[in-house]
């Protein structure tokens, strides 16, 4: 989330383009989409405490080597190692928490997980948007490396000891793949994280070259679509269990389309603002919502259908990143917003699908 806040100063004080610049969104998200489904079965015997806990330490001490990059050559490979954890961290947080709590209570347990999405909108876009604009990306980077130290000890003074849910065996994972549910749930993921992100990681240079603003403008957009992310995400954790999860995610999804529908509309920062609402309101709480649809789907298999919806996640950061970077190269920044309301209207008609599959199966 740091990346798409200090976009402009990367691509500045490196001399790339904001294009070459973005790469830095795609190469990590495909790291992580790779690794999500891979890094699971490495560490299903792991003790969770100290999973958890090193890996946000692995997560600091590489974005502190980020921040001493001295060329985009050495930042690139660096960015991409330092993303490495949250492709572990986030599936077994989930996984995790799954298995903590009743059955009647996962949905709500598991989208609790992910306010730490909507917090890292409400405070760490704006924030290094700010530090990015003001002191430069380094400091940004070297921010998150030393919060992500903290972090590192809050999860080992916080997280029981001999958590370690069962590993999945080849048939497990063969019967995830084969569950038309499971898999076009996942595929719902990435065709709505792809429409987001042609536009959400380019929104510096979006601001810059469209609506002509500044870091302290773009800071108060984040700031502004991380406290509408965060309330989608307590809406979200409060009536999951009363709406279900499949009609959940479907609004959600739909919220983000009305945005991209409409964003042609925002011709100021603060109107820019105001049609975003929708979007960030459905946001992070799709996401959580969708991680609850996995687990509800079939318990036995979460551990690896939660990591393939983490997978799937960043494989849609990655192809949107790129889709919006090839965009941009070809002077088509007006096409954005066109480009990501296809991927989430398609990701409706998946979600439809989706719905639809489960029921047969139960």
């Amino acid at each position: 989330m740091v990346v798409p806040g200090t976009l402009n100063d990367i691509s500045t004080s490196l001399a790339v383009p904001v294009a070459t610049a973005g790469q830095l969104m795609t190469a990590g998200a495909l790291l992580m989409c790779l690794g999500a489904p891979l890094l699971a079965a490495v560490v299903a015997g792991w003790d969770r405490r100290q999973l958890l806990a090193l890996s946000m330490a692995w997560y600091a001490l590489l974005h502190l080597a980020c921040a001493l990059a001295p060329s985009f050559a050495w930042l690139l490979p660096l960015r991409v190692l330092a993303l490495v954890p949250p492709a572990v961290f986030t599936p077994q947080a989930a996984a995790c928490v799954g298995l903590l709590v009743p059955g009647a209570q996962r949905g709500r347990a598991i989208t609790f997980i992910f306010v730490g999405w909507s917090l890292a909108s409400v405070l760490g876009m704006p924030l290094a948007a700010w530090v990015g604009g003001t002191l430069g990306w380094r400091w940004a980077f070297g921010l998150v490396a030393v919060v992500s130290l903290l972090s590192a000890a809050w999860v080992w003074r916080a997280m029981p000891q001999g958590v370690r849910p069962p590993a999945l065996s080849a048939q497990d994972w063969q019967a995830t793949f084969r569950s038309r549910a499971l898999m076009t749930t996942c595929l719902v993921t990435v065709l709505y994280a792809a429409g987001q992100f042609v536009l959400f990681s380019y929104f510096a240079p979006y601001f810059k070259q469209k609506l002509d603003s500044g870091p302290t403008a773009l800071s108060l957009y984040f700031l502004s679509f991380g406290v509408f992310g965060l309330l989608g995400n307590v809406l979200m954790t409060r009536y999951i269990d009363r709406l279900g999860v499949h009609r959940s995610v479907m609004i959600a999804v739909g919220l983000m389309a009305l945005s991209l529908a409409a964003y042609p509309l925002g011709t100021t920062p603060w109107l820019a603002a105001l049609v975003t609402v929708p979007w960030a309101l459905g946001c992070f709480s799709s996401n959580s919502a969708q991680q609850a649809r996995l687990v509800g789907i079939a318990p036995p298999l979460a551990a690896a259908s939660v990591a393939l919806n983490s997978s799937a996640m960043y494989a849609g950061q990655a192809i949107g990143a790129a889709v919006g970077g090839w965009l941009i190269a070809r002077d088509a920044m007006d096409w954005l917003h066109w480009a990501g309301l296809a991927g989430l209207l398609a990701a409706m008609v998946a979600s439809a699908l989706a719905t639809r599959f489960a029921r047969r199966a139960t």
